[in-house]
């Protein structure tokens, strides 16, 4: 009858870890919609921001607006595909020239 008494310890044992389990599992479900719905409203407010910059930009003058536009493409979001576009106004000296460094 030990054996017996042994089986149904363990099968108790088996029951009360699928309930944990299963509550964990429950609580992953939550965090995962949570962290969902967070990560699409930063997507949408990083989306209407970059809207605003685009329509400031365009309200800048010609030669500031390819300047900035440099700067935007370089730091764009990660995986990214780099710009090569350089822009420098004309009095600024480029910093990477070796005029500028000596």
């Amino acid at each position: 009858m030990a054996k017996l008494e042994d089986l149904a310890e363990r099968v108790d044992r088996l029951v009360l870890r699928h309930r944990e389990l299963k509550r964990a599992t429950q609580a992953m479900a939550q965090q995962l919609a949570a962290l969902s719905n967070e990560r699409d409203s930063l997507r949408s407010r990083l989306a209407a921001a970059r809207a605003r910059i685009d329509a400031l930009l365009l309200r800048l003058p010609a030669e500031t607006t390819a300047a900035a536009a440099a700067a935007t493409h370089t730091s764009a979001a990660p995986g990214a595909p780099a710009a090569s576009v350089t822009a420098t106004a004309p009095d600024v000296p480029d910093v990477a020239s070796p005029r500028s460094l000596g």
